[in-house]
């Protein structure tokens, strides 16, 4: 997912979406830890989408502040 699909999501969809990587993040840190991670950059990628869903919901809240 690139930041304009993310712009284009509401601020509730993102915060599922940022609560989907996060359980990803933690299941593959559980995989790491067992020794059955097979791909780790999948860890770093789903670590910097969390980021940018992240930055996106702060971009969102800082508009509407400024709005009100």
């Amino acid at each position: 997912m690139n930041a304009n699909e993310l712009r284009d999501k509401t601020p509730d969809e993102l915060k599922e979406a940022l609560s989907t990587l996060k359980k990803e993040s933690f299941n593959l840190r559980f995989q790491q830890a067992t020794g059955q991670l097979e791909s780790t950059t999948r860890m770093r990628a789903a670590r910097r989408e969390a980021a940018r869903v992240k930055t996106i919901l702060n971009e969102k809240a800082a508009a509407a502040a400024s709005e009100a």
